[in-house]
């Protein structure tokens, strides 16, 4: 047999290698971990903390890449037309998966046809938050004392469509209260509203709010987790005071480009259900007033359509109108 066919047979042999036997090499290369918020917001945070853990179990560099804009639409929609070669890998949060493509028709891609789940990561509750100076202590006292205002009320949020936003139209259609809308950029712009009295109440992330809060400048009412969260045991939920079901939880998960081969899928969801469930990830998370989760690719695929499901609803119900 000469050189060049033995070296023929030998290539042909080496594509008939089963796609699981060579996925064991990977990664071979380092990773990115797409992040489409800007650095220090609460999904960066997040993702740093599970980049360095990831790297060691993978052996390459998990490199995080921020592609902040639009709401976090623009760094999805560069995972949702990346390669699927495992090495671009997406780590957002609920707004770009779940409420974005039920308010927006431009959107630079589909999450269910352009990406693959892989693990849900951590969740975290909103919490409502109030101005010290209403004279307000309890949820029913808001309640009471926003209805008698009838409307001469604000509330901020960061967004049409974001969490905080709907959260408080879905509480402002189950109680009967008449708020005034005001979106601002960000959480720093809605915390400063309050405290020159332009806005009178927020959802807000526990991160940024309860610095606020133990700061004497907010006062937090509750939070939209079903139950209490070991985060903030002291904060009762608002399904416990008289509004059951009401859930705004705020989730974080890491995804593919649709066509990412299985096995890598597989193995990558293992690594951060592994890395999430160990007690040292767990603890920071708790320091950021994150719950960690870590669940299969189906879990999270089936909580994306529990979620849009919901958030639909409430659309629909409170009059949010699409961008």
């Amino acid at each position: 047999m000469t050189v060049n066919r033995r070296h023929l047979l030998a290539g042909a042999g080496a594509l008939c290698v089963p796609w699981a036997a060579r996925a064991e090499a990977w990664p071979s290369h380092p990773l990115r971990l797409v992040v489409p918020f800007p650095p220090g917001s609460s999904p960066d945070i997040v993702a740093r903390l599970l980049a360095e853990p990831l790297a060691q179990s993978l052996g390459q560099p998990v490199v995080v890449d921020n592609k902040p804009g639009a709401g976090g639409n623009i760094g999805t929609g560069v995972v949702a037309k990346s390669a699927p070669d495992g090495l671009t890998w997406l780590f957002t949060i609920q707004g770009p998966l779940v409420t974005a493509p039920l308010l927006s028709k431009r959107l630079p891609y589909d999450p269910v046809r352009d990406l693959a789940p892989v693990s849900l990561v951590a969740t975290s509750p909103n919490v409502l938050v109030v101005d010290p100076r209403l004279g307000v202590d309890t949820l029913a006292d808001l309640v009471r004392v926003a209805k008698q205002k009838r409307g001469a009320w604000n509330y901020g949020s960061v967004g049409n469509g974001s969490a905080s936003h709907l959260a408080m139209e879905w509480f402002r259609t189950r109680t009967g209260l008449e708020l005034v809308h005001v979106p601002y950029a960000g959480f720093p712009q809605v915390v400063n509203a309050i405290l020159a009295g332009q806005v009178q109440a927020a959802f807000m992330v526990p991160g940024l709010a309860m610095a606020q809060v133990k700061a004497g400048k907010l006062r937090a009412l509750g939070v939209t987790s079903l139950g209490r969260v070991a985060s903030l045991p002291d904060l009762p939920a608002l399904a416990e005071l008289g509004h059951p079901g009401f859930e705004a939880i705020s989730w974080q998960a890491v995804l593919a480009p649709a066509g990412t081969p299985a096995p890598m899928i597989e193995r990558m969801s293992r690594e951060v259900i592994r890395i999430v469930k160990g007690n040292d990830f767990r603890t920071k998370l708790l320091g950021q007033y994150f719950t960690a989760a870590g669940t299969t690719p189906d879990a999270l695929r089936g909580l994306m359509v529990t979620e849009r499901e919901r958030w639909a609803k409430v659309i629909r119900v409170a009059g949010v109108l699409p961008e």
